[in-house]
C-alpha cells in the first residue's frame, strides 16, 4: 500500500531551487536510502516529508492517520529533561495517562470513594477509558521498548536521571534516536543516524531497521549500512530524483549502466539535430535562390518539431570531487610509533590498562573499540596532550603528526571561509581560492561563514588545511564522518596513494575494508592486533569467540569425566570385591557398556558443537523475541546433552 505518493514538488530556498520536479512514491514496510551529494536536498526532503516544511510547487500527500517520526535536530526542550525523560519522551501521552490512573487509584482506594458508589462508578469508567488509551498505545511494553533501544546503542541507564543538557554530542545524538526507534511510527525518518554510533551499535540498528515492520527512510553516506537495509535508493541529483531498486551496491553497477546509455542516446540526439539544422539551413538556402516558398515552409516545419523535441540531458560522468592531494613533505624513520604497557586511568576507571602497540613506516592501520573504550584517550597520549599514568611511548625520527579530531569547534563562526583558510594556511587571497577550489568551495561559497557550514564542508575545510601542513603521520578520527560518498571515495583513493603513514579511527565499514592493512580492537584498556581489512577482523574475532566457548565447554565436559571417574573408582557399599563370580558379570557387561559409551561419546560431542554454534548465534542479540526464540533452542540441546551426559555417567 501507498504510504506517500511525491509528485512533480518543487522547493526553493530564497531564490534557490533545491528540489525541481521530484516524484516517487513510498510502500508500506519499505526500506529506502536517501542519497546525494552535500547539499543536494535530503534533509530538505526529509522536512517536508515530516511536514516541517511544506512543498511550493507540486503534489505531496501522505496516507491518513500515518505516524511520522523525525527530529531535525535535538529539540530544545531535550536539554531541561533526564536521560529517561528524553528516551520516553515520544510517549508524553502515554506517561500522562499513567500519571492520571495512579492518581484515580488512589481516590478509589479513599473512604469517600468506597461511600460514594456515584463517585466510585464515575471513577471507574474514567479509569477504564485511561487504561484502554495506555494499553492500545502500547504503553505496557514502553520500558520494554526503551531498554531494547538503550542497549543496542549502548546507553548507560544507570544515568537515567542524569540531565541532558549536561550529556557530549554523541551521547545526546544517540539518546535523540532511540526516542524515536522507540515510538516504532509507520513511517521512520532518519538522518545521518549511523554517526557517533559504534561498530556493535551500527550493528544493532542494522538488524532493528531490518526487523523493522513500518517504513525508513534514511539518509547516510555509510555505503555498507545502505548494503545492510536498503532495498531502494532514492538519488537526488541536480535537483531530480532517479529511483533505483536494489541496494546501494546495485545502485552504482545500475547508475553507471544507466548514464552510459543515456550518453550514448544524448550522442545519438545530437547528430541528429546537427542533421536537422544542417537540413534547415539548405532549405532556407535554396529557397533564397530557388525564390520558392516551399522550402521556407519545408525548414519551418522542421524548425518547429525540433524546438517540440524532448531533449536528451547531457549526462555528467564523471562528477567533480575533492582532490585531496596527500603527500608528506619529509619521510619519517621505519619506526614511526612504539608504545608499551600503557596506562591510563580517570578516577577509579582503567582506560588503558598495559596497551601494546608499534606502527612502521608506510603503514595504514585502523583503530576500532566500543564508545568509551579510550580510542581518542589513546589519540592524545600520542598527541602528548595527556601523560600517561604507566609505560612508554616513542615516536621515531622526523615524524610529523597531522591530526584530524572528530568534533572541532568553530571558534568564530561569522568568520568566512576564504578568512578562516587564508588566516590559517598563511595564505595570500588569489592562492587561498585556488586552493579551496579544489575542495569544492566555489565562487559565493567561499564567502559563507563558518557557523553556516554542514559538516561535511567544515570537515572538507579542515582536512584542506592537514593535507597543506604535508605530515608524514596521520592521526584522524572519525575522517569519514558527515562527507559525502563522493568524497569519502576521493579521501580514501588519496589515503591509499599516500606514502606516509595512517592511523585512522572508523567505524566506516566499507572505508576499513578498502583501507587497513591492520585492524586494533582495544577492548578491556588492551591493543589486540589482526591483520587484514574489517572482514579479515571480524572473520578471525568470531573464530577466536567460538574457540573461546568451545574450550568452556571441553573444560566443563572434562571436569564432568573426571568426577565420574572418580565415582567408578569407589567400591560400592556392601559388595565383596574379587569374587569369581561378578568378575565375571562386569566382564560380560564391560563390552556392551563400552560400545554404548563411545556412542554416548559420539552423541555429546556433536551436541557440544551445537551448542557451541547456538551460543555464538546468540552473542550480542539484543531482541528480545529473537532471544528468546535462540534461547529456547539452546535449551532444547542442553536438555539433550545433560541427559547423555548422565546416561554416560551410569555407564
Amino acid at each position: 500500500m501507498i504510504i506517500v505518493n511525491v509528485q512533480e514538488i518543487k522547493k526553493y530556498h530564497a531564490a534557490n531551487l533545491v528540489l525541481d520536479g521530484v516524484t516517487f512514491q513510498l510502500q508500506e514496510g519499505e526500506k529506502i536510502g536517501l542519497i546525494g551529494r552535500n547539499g543536494s536536498g535530503k534533509s530538505t526532503l526529509l522536512r517536508l516529508l515530516s511536514g516541517h516544511e511544506q512543498v511550493d510547487e507540486g503534489m505531496l500527500t501522505v496516507k491518513k492517520e500515518l505516524q511520522v517520526g523525525y527530529l531535525p535536530q535535538i529539540p530544545a526542550e531535550f536539554e531541561d529533561l533526564t536521560v529517561y525523560e528524553a528516551l520516553a519522551y515520544g510517549f508524553r501521552e502515554l506517561r500522562a495517562a499513567k500519571r492520571e490512573m495512579s492518581l484515580l487509584e488512589e481516590r478509589m482506594s479513599s473512604p469517600e470513594a468506597a461511600a460514594d458508589p456515584v463517585m466510585m462508578e464515575g471513577l471507574l469508567q474514567t479509569y477504564a477509558k485511561l487504561q484502554e488509551r495506555f494499553e492500545s498505545g502500547g504503553g505496557y511494553e514502553m520500558d520494554t521498548a526503551i531498554d531494547q533501544a538503550a542497549s543496542g546503542l549502548r546507553i548507560d541507564r544507570s544515568r537515567d536521571e542524569r540531565r541532558f543538557g549536561s550529556l557530549s554530542g554523541g551521547e545526546k545524538t544517540r539518546i535523540a534516536l532511540a526516542s524515536q526507534l522507540v515510538v516504532r511510527p509507520g513511517l521512520l525518518l532518519l538522518d545521518e543516524p549511523t554517526n557517533h554510533l559504534d561498530l556493535q551499535g551500527i550493528e544493532w540498528l542494522e538488524g532493528f531497521i531490518q526487523r523493522y515492520e513500518g517504513a525508513c527512510v534514511i539518509v547516510s553516506h555509510d555505503r555498507y549500512f545502505l548494503d545492510a537495509v536498503g532495498t531502494k535508493m532514492i538519488e537526488l541529483e541536480d535537483g531530480e530524483a532517479q529511483t533505483y531498486l536494489t541496494d546501494y551496491s546495485g545502485y552504482v553497477k545500475e547508475k553507471e549502466a544507466r548514464l552510459l546509455q543515456q550518453f550514448a542516446l544524448y550522442q545519438e540526439q545530437q547528430k541528429a539535430i546537427k542533421k536537422m539544422k544542417d537540413t534547415i539551413r539548405q532549405l532556407e538556402e535554396w529557397g533564397r535562390i530557388a525564390g520558392n516558398e516551399k522550402f521556407f515552409k519545408r525548414a519551418a516545419s522542421i524548425r518547429k518539431a525540433l524546438e517540440r523535441m524532448e531533449k536528451v540531458k547531457r549526462p555528467v560522468l564523471e562528477q567533480k570531487t575533492a582532490e585531496f592531494a596527500l603527500s608528506p613533505l619529509d619521510r619519517s624513520g621505519r619506526k614511526v610509533v612504539v608504545f608499551e604497557g600503557v596506562k591510563k586511568q580517570f578516577g577509579a576507571r582503567a582506560i588503558l590498562n598495559g596497551a601494546d602497540g608499534s606502527l612502521l613506516y608506510g603503514e595504514k592501520v585502523v583503530l576500532l573499540g566500543d564508545n568509551g573504550s579510550g580510542k581518542t584517550t589513546l589519540f592524545k597520549l600520542l598527541l602528548g596532550e595527556c601523560e600517561a599514568d604507566g609505560g612508554k611511548i616513542e615516536l621515531g625520527a622526523r615524524v610529523d603528526v597531522g591530526y584530524l579530531a572528530q568534533q572541532e569547534p568553530i571558534r568564530d563562526a561569522k568568520l568566512t571561509v576564504l578568512d578562516y583558510f587564508r588566516t590559517v594556511g598563511a595564505l595570500e587571497e588569489g592562492a587561498a581560492r585556488n586552493a579551496l577550489a579544489h575542495y569544492l568551495f566555489y565562487g559565493a561559497d567561499v564567502f559563507k561563514p563558518l557557523g553556516q557550514l554542514s559538516g561535511g564542508e567544515w570537515t572538507r575545510l579542515r582536512l584542506a588545511l592537514l593535507v597543506r601542513r604535508k605530515p608524514n603521520l596521520l592521526l584522524l578520527d572519525e575522517p569519514t564522518n558527515h562527507l559525502d560518498a563522493a568524497s569519502r571515495e576521493a579521501l580514501e583513493e588519496a589515503l591509499e596513494d599516500y606514502p606516509g603513514t595512517v592511523l585512522a579511527i572508523s567505524h566506516d565499514r566499507y572505508f576499513i575494508n578498502r583501507l587497513a592493512m591492520r585492524v586494533w580492537a582495544l577492548g578491556d584498556g588492551k591493543v589486540a592486533a589482526y591483520l587484514g581489512n574489517y572482514d579479515d577482523y571480524k572473520a578471525k574475532a568470531g573464530e577466536q569467540r567460538s574457540a573461546f566457548a568451545g574450550e568452556r565447554l571441553d573444560s566443563a565436559f572434562a571436569d564432568k569425566k573426571a568426577e565420574t571417574k572418580q565415582i567408578e573408582s569407589k567400591p560400592m557399599p556392601g559388595t565383596g570385591q574379587g569374587t569369581g563370580t561378578r568378575a565375571g558379570e562386569r566382564g560380560i557387561d564391560a563390552r556392551s557398556n563400552a560400545r554404548r559409551r563411545d556412542q554416548l561419546e559420539l552423541e555429546i560431542a556433536a551436541l557440544e558443537t551445537e551448542l557451541a554454534r547456538e551460543d555464538a548465534a546468540l552473542h550480542g542479540i539484543v531482541d528480545s523475541a529473537l532471544l528468546e526464540e535462540g534461547w529456547l533452542r539452546r535449551e532444547a540441546l542442553q536438555a539433550r546433552l545433560d541427559a547423555s551426559m548422565e546416561a554416560w555417567m551410569e555407564l
